[in-house]
């Protein structure tokens, strides 16, 4: 026996998953307002963590609903919540890729986790574009089938030029995100101002004790114990943005300086990839010069 086919007019529609985030002054009855304009979109929250900053006095809170409301409906229910509560906030759709610009230099190993785990589908990225000062990763672009441009940042001069073209890729490509693989240089305040909150370095624990070249091999000959990196908002001061994700690992004597590099570059590795999963998931929010991270 065989079914008649639905009309299409009776056939259901899978719910909008939506993913809302917004800092607002911290007063009583926010929840309240907020739980109630999501009810009138006729919203079922799915995910909800809040938190109140007694530094900034601000109230934070991520919430997944699912509604059949449009984001038109759904705005349009918030709005006056958002106004009264005056309100910073974002409205997406859970799970969408966020356009993601990766600035290298010669390194592979941030690039190439990034590039699979977006591959696998772990990662809610788009990559549309890598550009980095060295011509090195070509292959592995390719390999990604990621379209690659490079460009020498030997002075002023070229480093101007390669800023410039970031900016043009970012409008061009609608970039949301600005990905600091290992990209070895150091970023002028205009290009930091006009990626603020939206772009991400990595670098590894021993700054500022070891700086130049070599850090692992200087961290060896002082017997360092404890190896690690950060991931943080990148800012006009360098390497001290808001933190977003922190990972260390112990080490002794026995490992040498070679081995030091590959466990340094595989918590660089995972310490960049979990910040930007976080951001791309909308569980990162600034308060002031740190961070509030949604798990």
């Amino acid at each position: 026996m065989t079914s008649a086919p639905v009309p299409a007019e009776a056939r259901s529609t899978a719910p909008n998953h939506w993913v809302l985030t917004f800092v607002c002054p911290d007063k009583p009855g926010i929840v309240h307002d907020v739980s109630g304009a999501i009810v009138a979109a006729r919203g079922n929250i799915t995910e909800s963590q809040q938190f109140s900053s007694l530094d900034t006095d601000r109230f934070f809170m991520r919430l997944q609903v699912q509604s059949e409301a449009s984001r038109e409906e759904f705005e349009a229910a918030l709005a006056s919540v958002a106004d009264r509560h005056h309100m910073t906030w974002n409205l997406d759709n859970v799970g969408r890729p966020v356009r993601t610009l990766v600035l290298a230099s010669t390194a592979a190993h941030c690039v190439n986790d990034l590039l699979f785990r977006q591959r696998a589908g772990h990662l809610p990225i788009e990559v549309p574009l890598i550009m980095a000062n060295h011509p090195n990763l070509r292959s592995l672009a390719d390999f990604y089938g990621v379209p690659f441009e490079s460009r020498p940042v030997v002075d002023a001069e070229t480093k101007a030029a390669f800023e410039k073209r970031v900016l043009e890729a970012v409008d061009e490509h609608n970039i949301e995100l600005v990905v600091l693989a290992r990209y070895m240089q150091i970023i002028s305040p205009e290009l930091c101002d006009a990626l603020e909150g939206r772009a991400i370095n990595i670098h590894h624990s021993f700054l500022p004790g070891f700086k130049g070249a070599n850090p692992y091999r200087q961290a060896h000959a002082r017997g360092v114990k404890l190896i690690g990196a950060t991931a943080h908002f990148v800012t006009s001061d360098l390497d001290e943005g808001p933190i977003i994700e922190q990972n260390v690992v112990r080490v002794d004597h026995t490992q040498s300086p070679k081995q030091l590099v590959a466990i340094g570059q595989d918590e660089e590795s995972r310490t960049l990839t979990q910040a930007v999963t976080w951001f791309a998931e909308k569980r990162v929010l600034l308060d002031g010069a740190r961070t509030i991270i949604f798990k």
